[in-house]
């Protein structure tokens, strides 16, 4: 791992914006995002501040020279955490750490979209329905001003026994939908689809994995007991301009798949 101590500038904002939240130190890994790390060392400094912590943040400007980055990668930074609900922006005002910003992190993942086809590949997928539907509630947050989304539910299992091992849900934006053949979806993950198939120009994807219990429709899908553990994992993909253009809901068999992390120590 590759890292790149960074000369940090102390934070000392103007006396009349009062004193500002503090984040810890960071060491810059150059292989990896520069945004990508400076959200997670600034979320972790928020998720772990103290109770009597101030809940103004510096300025742009203030925090891009504490963590050694451009201001154009702070704000991009700033706009994941804002997009998580950890603070919230103010014109004129600044910059706020939302009081009730959860301490307890979910566990994320960071790799290459091809890292991602490549796990989605490998396995024989049936496309059980799609269409337009209204935009669900727990999703609704990724697409504001849309009223319908066009939905597609795929059953996955193994190439080898037959048996099912995922099902996927996904939710994507109506436009990019209508150029979708759904043909290329009992052959190519979601991911591949889009960005070779459709042509979108795919920037970033968010990756979140958690641990659940399987609710009826998936103990059904799956072949396993009502309530038994499940991996539920949600993918948020992005295209050039910011916009989510895919939410995917994918649940995983607990019996048949594991979560792990590799982390590098040179």
């Amino acid at each position: 791992m590759q890292v790149t101590p960074v000369s940090q500038t102390p934070l000392k904002p103007p006396a009349s914006r009062g004193t500002a939240f503090a984040p810890d130190s960071l060491v810059l890994n150059r292989k990896l995002p520069l945004w990508y790390q400076v959200s997670q060392s600034l979320r972790a400094s928020i998720l772990g501040r103290s109770p009597d912590a101030t809940l103004r943040l510096p300025t742009e400007e203030q925090l891009a020279a504490h963590y050694g980055v451009s201001v154009l990668t702070m704000r991009q930074a700033l706009k994941e955490l804002e997009t998580e609900g950890l603070i919230s922006r103010h014109r004129r005002r600044g910059t706020f750490i939302e009081p009730r910003a959860r301490r307890v992190s979910p566990v994320r993942l960071l790799g290459s979209i091809d890292a991602i086809v490549a796990q989605q590949s490998g396995e024989r997928t049936t496309l059980l329905d799609h269409g337009p539907v209204p935009v669900p509630g727990d999703v609704a947050e990724y697409f504001p001003g849309c009223d319908r989304v066009t939905g597609y539910r795929r059953l996955r299992c193994d190439e080898a026994d037959g048996e099912p091992t995922n099902w996927a849900q996904n939710w994507v934006r109506p436009e990019v939908a209508a150029d979708l053949d759904v043909a290329d979806l009992d052959r190519w993950p979601m991911t591949k689809v889009l960005r070779d198939r459709v042509g979108v120009p795919i920037a970033r994807i968010t990756d979140t994995v958690e641990a659940r219990l399987a609710d009826p429709a998936t103990a059904e899908l799956l072949r396993v007991p009502l309530l038994s553990p499940i991996l539920y994992y949600t993918g948020v993909t992005y295209d050039e301009s910011g916009r989510v253009v895919d939410v995917a809901q994918i649940r995983y068999r607990g019996d048949r798949f594991s979560f792990s992390v590799t982390v590098e120590a040179h």
